[in-house]
């Protein structure tokens, strides 16, 4: 069995490199005119440097996972200003995907919690199929479609479940089949249970990513065992390896928080039940510490008899 590690955004070992710098509404209307767009510009080419940098980073430290920052464009869906945020930098999207392309990396997105197909009003359905648009369009400036994904929750349950996910897949109807493609759910930690997403995603044909923190915290009587085969199966109509999201709680005060960094025990029950399927994944790391925590929990599982570490990021158990 061969684990893939990686992590979210900010790389921790890298100096003042944040992608994710923003330029608020209210910020962007209290300047003249005619320095708007230019405010815009200066953002987001510091938020595309600083991503490249990180894309090095990963490369030199042999990292092939990575969720890249949805804040990358400030304002990039915004009514009032919905601005062409591909063509004024193509070379810098280019030269992200000659990266992703060259080194084998695994890249991602992962929308915010408002991109949601469930809700009864219409303009969160827009507004969600505008945010996946906006996603899908940086994946495909960076010539990463065959490689990226676009990872959301299922969303909210407003009062009745079975009328809910009726309206979620009514709603998937809308959102156009090239960005189905590269489209997956992932369970949440207080609605959607592990079964429920499961069975959503095999509706839909779109692959499922396991959140093991979530699972925890919202268990609701489903035993993992008779569900990760299934899971890990509903990869194979992309043909992709398996991806899984860790992390672990804050507190048990704070379940649902995440730690800084990921607690060894408390993900080490779901190693050893995917060792029964025995089947290569990818896991990315969700901690607080990012590329640090990562790390430490490659360390922590290295020390364990039979795990042996391939690289810096990958092991084989």
């Amino acid at each position: 069995m061969r684990i893939r590690f990686g992590y979210v955004a900010n790389a921790m070992g890298l100096w003042n490199a944040s992608p994710s710098s923003t330029v608020t509404f209210t910020r962007y209307s209290s300047l003249p005119k005619d320095s708007r767009l230019e405010k815009l510009h200066l953002t987001t080419a510091r938020n595309l440097y600083n991503t490249k940098r990180i894309l090095h980073y990963n490369i030199g430290n042999e990292i092939e996972l990575y969720r890249f920052s949805s804040s990358l464009v400030p304002l990039a869906t915004h009514p009032e200003v919905m601005w062409d945020f591909i063509t004024p930098f193509k070379r810098e999207w280019e030269d992200l995907g000659h990266l992703v392309n060259q080194f084998n990396l695994r890249p991602s997105f992962h929308p915010n919690q408002f991109t949601l197909f469930t809700s009864p009003k219409q303009e969160v359905t827009q507004n969600a199929l505008k945010d996946m648009e906006y996603h899908f369009s940086m994946l495909q400036a960076m010539n990463a479609l065959e490689r990226g994904l676009i990872n959301i929750h299922i969303g909210g349950a407003y009062g009745d479940k079975k009328a809910t996910l009726k309206r979620f897949h009514q709603n998937l109807k809308l959102v156009p089949q090239k960005i189905k493609e590269v489209m997956t759910l992932e369970n949440d930690d207080k609605t959607y249970n592990v079964e429920e997403t499961l069975l959503a995603c095999e509706k839909e044909g779109i692959p499922m990513i396991l959140d093991y923190h979530h699972y925890m915290a919202n268990k609701d009587g489903v035993e993992l065992i008779h569900y990760l085969p299934r899971i890990f199966k509903t990869w194979e109509t992309r043909q992709m390896v398996p991806k899984v999201h860790l992390s672990s709680p804050k507190s048990e005060k704070d379940y649902r928080s995440h730690a800084n960094f990921v607690s060894a025990d408390f993900v080490l029950p779901f190693f050893k039940l995917a060792k029964e399927i025995d089947r290569d994944f990818d896991v990315m790391i969700e901690a607080k510490q990012k590329d640090l925590s990562m790390f430490r929990l490659i360390e922590d599982l290295t020390s364990i008899r039979g795990v042996k570490r391939i690289t810096s990021s990958v092991v084989e158990w």
